[in-house]
């Protein structure tokens, strides 16, 4: 799953996730497991509320690795 985000479209970051869910543009959201719950819950629940589905990471920064970021990432996610 997280090879997916080398290739597709994607956005990265609480703000720009949360844009992409709002206007029903986000296909998947990866969440870290390691981030601060208070920038990843309200993701995860929007996500719940869109049905997107989501996908756990372990940390921060394998998925910041797996967006091409050389720093860590809370949430990013597969748009359209």
């Amino acid at each position: 799953m997280l090879t997916d985000l080398k290739t597709a479209k994607r956005v990265t970051g609480a703000k720009q996730v949360t844009r992409a869910l709002k206007s029903g543009s986000a296909q998947r959201v990866f969440l870290a497991e390691n981030a601060d719950p208070r920038i990843t819950e309200p993701v995860a629940d929007l996500c719940r509320e869109q049905g997107v589905e989501t996908v756990s990471v372990p940390t921060m920064a394998a998925l910041g690795s797996a967006c091409g970021i050389a720093v860590g990432s809370a949430v990013a996610a597969i748009v359209e």
